[in-house]
């Protein structure tokens, strides 16, 4: 008999609080981006707020925060009149040459006048990429993709960067950005949630680094199966390969939700999905298991304007915190 629920998470804002590691990363990552510009002293510290950066995310349809990253330096580029390329083969030598060229004083003056710049700016221009950017965000750290690394520095910090990638950090040798992550979920909540059903989480990390939090935490124990990128990345090769198709399997493609749901082999008695994201409700609502969306409205300050945003992506639930979700839980 099906006595157990199926209960995914999202890491990112759901179980852990990633407003001084990813969010701030992004902001780091676009202020080194535009770094080698002559008038980048002249750009605001700190560039915007984190509410505004996730206004933005909540938008929808970026799979991970390197593309957030990617559309933020593009949003602001837009500002340049006359953007300045580079012929240079190297990507290094091509981005300090072209954002040394650059005039950022445009950029400055709108992020220091301008109410919610990222938002006004995604409204108005939509998701421009320019061809200089898109240059510079092509394969993988170490091979050409300039933002990404950037990012990557930023976040992993200098020792678990080399340990990753095998290389230097080019750009920052600080003290990295993931030893600032905290735990969202109360912890009883946590047990008394995994004694009685079956845990999961599906999220838009790399393996890697969403093992770190969680052995960190110590949380792996009160989950039973994990999917990250690296699965998705894994079973997009496979269909490229053995189909010659390409196809996108991150969020808010339901892949993970129900790739997790069918390694549970007697089955659950209801599927829940528990994201901060509309891309999260997304995926629930076009899961073949029937996943029902779970929004967790903890980790934003504007609570009303993202339970719009989730309800309108297809949430079956909303709730404030973590006691609303056992109590939700706890009726059906």
């Amino acid at each position: 008999m099906k006595t157990k629920k199926l209960i995914v998470f999202d890491m990112d804002g759901v179980l852990i609080d990633v407003s001084g590691s990813y969010r701030d990363t992004v902001r780091q990552t676009v202020g080194l981006f535009f770094s080698p510009s002559p008038t980048s002293v002249t750009l605001p510290e700190p560039l915007f707020e984190l509410s505004d950066l996730a206004a933005v995310k909540q938008s929808g349809g970026l799979n991970n925060d390197w593309d957030l990253t990617y559309t933020v330096i593009n949003l602001l580029y837009s500002l340049v009149d006359k953007p300045i390329s580079s012929r240079q083969k190297d990507p290094w030598l091509r981005f300090k040459e072209a954002i040394g060229r650059l005039d950022v004083l445009p950029i400055a003056d709108f992020l220091r006048s301008t109410d919610k710049p990222l938002s006004k700016l995604l409204a108005r221009k939509g998701r421009p990429e320019q061809q200089i950017i898109a240059g510079l965000y092509t394969g993988d750290v170490g091979s050409g993709n300039i933002v990404k690394q950037i990012f990557q520095e930023i976040y992993l910090g200098n020792d678990l960067f080399e340990a990753t990638y095998r290389i230097s950090p080019a750009m920052y040798t600080g003290e990295g950005y993931i030893l600032r992550e905290k735990v969202l979920i109360d912890r009883p909540i946590l047990e008394a949630l995994s004694r009685d059903n079956i845990l999961a989480i599906a999220t838009g990390r790399p393996r890697a680094e969403a093992e770190y939090p969680l052995a960190h935490f110590g949380l792996n124990k009160f989950f039973t199966i994990v999917y990250t990128l690296d699965e998705c990345i894994r079973e997009e090769k496979r269909i490229l390969r053995e189909e010659h198709k390409k196809i996108l399997l991150s969020k808010p493609h339901p892949y993970m939700l129900d790739a997790i749901a069918e390694t549970i082999d007697e089955g659950a008695d209801g599927y829940y999905y528990v994201g901060d994201m509309p891309d999260d409700m997304l995926a629930a609502k076009s899961s073949r298991t029937g996943f029902a969306g779970i929004g967790l409205l903890l980790s934003v300050q504007e609570k009303e304007i993202l339970k719009e945003n989730l309800t309108r992506a297809g949430a079956d639930y909303v709730v404030d915190d973590f006691d609303g979700l056992r109590k939700l839980l706890g009726r059906h």
